[in-house]
């Protein structure tokens, strides 16, 4: 059977819908942490890579990486290029998850060798490191244990105290709500699962307001 190819432009739509329906909840998440802006970031981040895509018609993940690196501010914005980046690199020769997977782990080291973050530390690594192990280990079925996976260490980092960026000064205040840049690479892989399979049995990973 031949390995499932993930149509990149559809994984960008949905991800940027998903950040359009989220920004009320990833904004109050962020508030909860940090200075608001993750939702504001995300989404305007996404759109501006659709415009980009259809202005330009090249891939889908190099619009966004290079959006994301060069005009979204915040912590989030930069690490979440290198990510993209990385993604389309992989994507280059083919999109089955064997390529997916190898762009994903790429992104993660990139904004592990950067931001020095690590699982535990409440930040967005703690969703990308157990998709990247679920999407390696699954082949086309790892797409969903992907977006589960990523939701299920998005939710972990509300028991978590912060130890990097700005959500560290706050101390045990953050704890009870999850991390919104975990909670927005999550979407990521929703977006990835959804795409692979519309009718994929895959949770939002968006917590209730």
């Amino acid at each position: 059977m031949p390995a499932t190819e993930v149509d990149q432009e559809s994984v960008l739509r949905r991800y940027a819908a998903a950040a359009e329906d989220a920004h009320a909840e990833l904004t109050a998440l962020d508030r909860h942490s940090g200075d608001g802006d993750f939702g504001d970031n995300l989404r305007g981040g996404l759109r501006a890579a659709v415009a980009a895509f259809e202005r330009s018609g090249g891939p889908a993940f190099g619009a966004l990486g290079t959006v994301f690196l060069d005009e979204v501010g915040g912590t989030s914005g930069p690490l979440l290029g290198l990510l993209f980046t990385e993604i389309a690199r992989a994507l280059e020769s083919g999109a089955d998850a064997a390529a997916w997977a190898e762009g994903a782990a790429a992104g993660l080291a990139a904004i592990q060798r950067v931001g020095e973050a690590k699982v535990g530390d409440r930040t967005l690594v703690d969703a990308s490191t157990p998709a990247v192990d679920a999407l390696r280990a699954g082949g086309d079925e790892g797409f969903a244990a992907a977006a589960r996976a990523a939701a299920e260490g998005a939710a972990r980092t509300s028991e978590l105290r912060a130890r990097m960026g700005r959500a560290s000064y706050v101390g045990d205040r953050v704890k009870g709500r999850p991390d919104p840049g975990a909670v927005g690479v999550a979407l990521l892989f929703w977006a990835l699962a959804t795409a692979a399979d519309p009718a994929a049995d895959v949770p939002t990973p968006v917590p209730s307001p």
